[in-house]
């Protein structure tokens, strides 16, 4: 398994298995992220890179190691995992669409300071600077906004509450590729303020200059853990994990 940027890993999942009702999906996996790095998790789709992201958050059945900044999440709820400082944006984003922009990023607000963040607590006046649009529309009703937009107020909404490692599910789906293209440098900046990010994409993960590192999931397990510039030489990979080439 690579070294990652801590001696202390972040992020410490092993084994980790989960199922949805008798059918299981994650089959023992093995990931580390340190404190401030960017890992690119991606894969076919069916090759269990949610189910992993909801499992580290309790939204499905799992057992096996996950600890977090030293905590044990296995005994964790949802709301309870939040709390300690681990942020997730979910594929479809779950927004409060009859709620205005501003009121949606009020309710992400931590109202407790929090010790594992790494950078000056991202404030409103952060969330307006990251995202100019969402200042322009604050009034509007969020179910309005385009698909970019959406995630864009999503990833503002998740960062007020302070996390030191936001999970981002899919942030580039559905989106052309200029608004994919603002995604991906809001997640850069991100990288550049501290904050260790779970990217799971396939369309931004081999994007230049933003992960430090890609694993490649495939039928619920880690196929691959590496550099970028690692991956490109095996093909296999590549063809077979990643249907590319």
């Amino acid at each position: 398994m690579p070294e990652t940027r801590a001696m202390n890993p972040l992020l410490e999942v092993a084994g980790l298995r989960a199922w949805y009702g008798e059918s299981q999906v994650l089959h023992g996996v093995d990931l580390r992220i340190g404190a401030g790095e960017v890992v690119a998790l991606a894969g076919r789709n069916g090759s269990g890179r949610s189910t992993f992201a909801k499992a580290l958050m309790s939204m499905v059945n799992a057992d096996g190691v996950r600890r977090f900044a030293g905590v044990d999440l296995a005994p964790l709820r949802t709301f309870e995992v939040a709390r300690t400082g681990l942020g997730y944006v979910a594929e479809q984003r779950d927004i409060f669409p009859t709620l205005s922009v501003e009121d949606n990023l009020r309710l992400g607000m931590n109202t407790r300071s929090t010790r594992l963040t790494r950078f000056t607590r991202f404030t409103l006046a952060d969330a307006h600077a990251l995202f100019p649009i969402l200042r322009e529309r604050r009034s509007a009703r969020a179910g309005v906004l385009s698909g970019g937009e959406q995630q864009m107020l999503a990833l503002a909404r998740a960062l007020l509450g302070d996390p030191a490692l936001l999970i981002v599910d899919e942030p580039a789906e559905g989106l052309s590729t200029p608004m994919a293209a603002r995604v991906a440098a809001c997640l850069r900046t991100l990288r550049e303020r501290g904050v260790a990010i779970l990217l799971i994409e396939q369309r931004l993960a081999l994007a230049p200059q933003l992960a430090d590192r890609i694993a490649v999931m495939g039928h619920g397990r880690i196929v691959f853990d590496g550099a970028t510039s690692l991956l490109a030489q095996r093909e296999d990979i590549v063809r077979d994990w990643l249907g590319i080439g």
